[in-house]
């Protein structure tokens, strides 16, 4: 198995399709194509201007032309207590039933969590059903209880995650506590 890195800010468009093509495979929603997601994979971080370390980026696995597993990092700066934390923003992690049981997801989840363990961030942080907390525990991310919501919503007092379950990794460290604003919309 090879893990690709893909660097977002560059991505080729039959790069940023078979992304796509794996998402609404796994994700089907109405009004969300493979083209509009594809759009979305080539046009969301071209402008990324920050820490070359912290650079938005896929990692994918192929097999036999397609991607079957892909998670993404992104840069995202929190608001709490004690001021900014800038935390990857771990999103759209997936892999196609048809590979299931080969640690894929495990290993894309991996490549995205050795940014922070290489310092580039602090802490991953990122929502999941209950279900798949197992999973995430697993690989040492441990479930936060804070608060979160989005200053910038149309209601602040929603959270702006749609999952039950947000995490974070490392499980160790100074985590901050009480309310935490995701500053725009959940990942």
């Amino acid at each position: 198995m090879q893990i690709e890195t893909i660097d977002r800010r560059t991505i080729s468009a039959a790069d940023a399709r078979a992304i796509a093509e794996l998402l609404v495979s796994i994700w089907p929603k109405a009004g969300r194509t493979v083209e509009s997601r594809t759009e979305e994979m080539l046009t969301t971080w071209r402008d990324y201007r920050g820490p070359e370390d912290r650079c938005p980026r896929s990692f994918i696995v192929r097999e036999g032309g397609r991607v079957v597993a892909h998670s993404e990092a992104v840069p995202r700066t929190l608001r709490t207590t004690s001021g900014e934390l800038p935390i990857l923003a771990l999103a759209r992690v997936c892999t196609d039933p048809a590979v299931r049981g080969q640690n894929l997801g495990q290993a894309v989840v991996k490549s995205a969590f050795k940014l922070v363990d290489d310092g580039a961030y602090a802490f991953a942080c990122f929502q999941t059903r209950e279900i798949v907390q197992p999973f995430y525990e697993k690989l040492g991310a441990v479930r936060v209880n804070n608060r979160f919501f989005n200053s910038l919503g149309a209601d602040p007092t929603v959270t702006p995650f749609w999952d039950s379950a947000i995490m974070r990794y490392p499980a160790s460290g100074n985590w901050p506590s009480g309310d935490i604003d995701t500053n725009g919309p959940g990942w």
